[in-house]
């Protein structure tokens, strides 16, 4: 299995260009595709990056049996209705929309952090705030979970 690996800084320029690192690009490459679908994270400040056939895959299994129940509603919504399709020109750079930048909180720093078969887009400093809170969480130990 092709993994994403490892956190890599880049540019993000005015117009909403940022290069997908090398070793991201590789994966793809291993993957037979070059397709991506780029969505904000629906809770975290972030942009989630999945190749397109890793993605539908996905979806298929999120697809509810009963889309109308607010819950499922609510699911769908967050993985379809601002995901974006891309592909990387001949130099490995995409351009994100306004809208994804606005909603992830980018800046012209972003890291790349790679989440095994997906990819993440963080701000630098929230990618940061974001792993102290975790390294704080770990540090409390099982009580300082989510729900507690």
């Amino acid at each position: 299995m092709t993994h994403f690996l490892g956190t890599h800084s880049n540019k993000l320029d005015k117009k909403g260009r940022v290069s997908i690192p090398a070793s991201f690009r590789a994966a793809l490459e291993r993957l037979g595709t070059q397709d991506l679908i780029l969505n904000p994270h629906h809770t975290l400040p972030c942009v989630e990056g999945w190749p397109q056939t890793s993605f539908e895959a996905y979806a298929a299994t999120a697809n509810p049996a009963s889309p109308f129940e607010a819950e499922n509603d609510a699911l769908l919504m967050d993985l379809f209705s601002d995901a974006e399709p891309l592909r990387p020109d001949v130099e490995g750079r995409v351009v994100l929309s306004a809208k994804v930048i606005a909603k992830a909180g980018l800046t012209d720093t972003v890291e790349f952090v790679g989440m095994g078969a997906k990819f993440r887009i963080w701000e630098t400093a929230a990618l940061a705030r974001y792993k102290a809170d975790l390294a704080a969480r770990r540090a409390a130990g099982p009580a300082a979970g989510p729900g507690a």
